[in-house]
């Protein structure tokens, strides 16, 4: 347990102002709250998984802010980095579906469906995060150098003659400034440049409501399900678990690179989302 981690960025009081007032959180019998504090096994301070998960839904959200740029870029036919959508896709791989949807899989969803509580919403999550893992294996598949536009720079430079193109079955585009026609070929890679931005806006279609859900609904009902002592154990379970898989500081070091993806599309300063009024 790297205690530094979590003085650094998560360590805070763990019983909410109820508790600390001698209210009992719902759900839990005061009796248990009270034999635990006497015990001395629920802690002042600690990590807490709720605000761990809704962290990450934070970073769920950034890359879903890259997807929809790299839709308009496709569409628009701008230039986009092939590896911009593929790295994208590999942190909601590594960092959402293996990590942070795994954890709700083994220990979030399972005490709700004990308590038989929320299960209808578990059930439609799980459904979800399944879908979400085929779609990001179409996107993973998808995003290729060759289905993804080249900048518009190079693709002028592959323009040839209107005759060459007319014998490789173009089609008329536009008169240039020359009074010679500019042909443009058909793309062999439409279809697949379709089934990306498809894959992508499927993606961003079910994700925003599933985090908007699971962050008004059940993260905050999962207090009365579980006893301080466990929620609090949680904490440092899923912080092991991250520095498990990504290392000390995992959670800034995932951070960082959605910075630099938000930096090669120029989007990574939040001004230049406010509208001009």
């Amino acid at each position: 347990m790297h205690m530094g981690t979590l003085t650094s960025r998560r360590r805070f009081l763990s019983l909410t102002g109820s508790l600390a007032a001698g209210i009992a959180v719902p759900g839990i019998p005061a009796s248990v709250l009270a034999a635990e504090m006497k015990e001395g096994k629920v802690k002042e301070s600690g990590v807490n998984p709720v605000e761990d998960l809704v962290r990450e839904h934070g970073v769920l959200g950034r890359v879903l802010l890259i997807y929809e740029e790299a839709i308009s870029r496709i569409r628009g036919s701008k230039e986009l980095p092939s590896e911009v959508v593929t790295d994208s896709a590999g942190i909601i791989r590594r960092f959402i579906e293996d990590y942070h949807e795994k954890l709700e899989e083994d220990e979030i969803f399972p005490r709700f469906q004990k308590a038989v509580k929320l299960r209808d919403l578990v059930s439609a999550l799980l459904d979800q995060h399944q879908a979400g893992r085929r779609l990001t294996d179409s996107i993973l598949k998808l995003s290729t150098p060759e289905v993804l536009p080249l900048p518009k720079a190079k693709q002028e430079q592959k323009d040839e003659s209107a005759a060459m193109q007319q014998i490789y079955g173009g089609k008329p585009l536009l008169f240039r400034d020359d009074g010679t026609v500019r042909f443009k070929s058909k793309s062999p890679n439409a279809k697949a440049k379709d089934e990306l931005v498809l894959a992508m806006q499927q993606f961003i279609h079910m994700y925003r409501p599933h985090a908007a859900r699971e962050d008004t609904a059940l993260f905050p009902a999962f207090r009365s399900i579980v006893s301080p002592r466990e929620f609090d154990e949680l904490g440092d379970k899923f912080e092991e678990r991250e520095t498990e898989l990504f290392g000390k500081e995992g959670f800034e070091r995932v951070v960082a690179s959605v910075d630099e993806i938000e930096k090669k599309l120029g989007i990574h300063e939040l001004s230049k989302f406010t509208p001009k009024v």
